[in-house]
């Protein structure tokens, strides 16, 4: 079962459809029993950093979180849920995150020509940087559907697809059993739906 955290911050309905469309058998929960027996967790999330780490300590899910990742649990992060990984962010102050993957989270517009529009908003193409299993039946090139100012830096050990906005910026991250898109799966059409049945196939594995 895969869980889907709600901790007020997050595409939710748009995720279940998705998970429902391919079969998964998922639910959506903040029940920490609910999230400690199911085999895959996914940490959505949208809006600012801060806001949705607040709402992840306010709701007990930070520790929970952690704790299930590092059991050896697949889980995903997507968007602001991919930023949350980190171990911090430079969005409107400085905030910690959860520390799976090293790297710090700041604003597109400190690397990208000033004459393009923040956010980074629509379809764009994946490049991939090093082989992943969410990636499998995907081709490089693929397009799918972003919407953020912010991205992941200082993450090169653990980046596995980037995808150029004027510069190559960090559009998916892997490190053991911890993956984060900063894209969004569930509005990326077919491919969206390829990369989440990917990821319900995953195994557990050590982080």
């Amino acid at each position: 079962m895969i869980a889907v955290i709600d901790y007020g911050v997050g595409n939710l309905f748009s995720l279940k459809c998705s998970l429902t469309a391919i079969g998964a058998d998922a639910c959506i929960t903040r029940d920490a029993g609910v999230i400690h027996e199911a085999d895959h967790l996914i940490l959505p999330g949208v809006g600012a950093f801060g806001d949705a780490v607040k709402k992840l300590r306010e709701t007990g899910m930070f520790d929970l979180v952690k704790q299930e990742a590092q059991s050896g649990k697949p889980m995903l992060g997507i968007c602001v849920g991919m930023q949350l990984l980190f171990d911090w962010s430079l969005e409107f102050g400085e905030h910690e995150g959860l520390g799976l993957i090293h790297g710090t989270v700041d604003a597109i517009e400190k690397r990208i020509p000033q004459d393009l529009d923040i956010p980074h908003m629509g379809w764009n193409s994946l490049s991939y940087v090093k082989p992943s299993p969410l990636f499998t039946d995907i081709p490089e090139g693929s397009f799918v559907y972003f919407v953020h100012s912010y991205s992941a830096v200082d993450c090169e050990e653990d980046t596995v697809a980037v995808s150029e906005y004027g510069a190559p910026l960090t559009a998916a991250v892997q490190k053991g059993n911890v993956f984060g898109t900063q894209f969004h799966p569930e509005k990326s059409g077919d491919i969206g739906l390829s990369i989440l049945r990917s990821f319900c196939a995953l195994k557990e594995e050590p982080l």
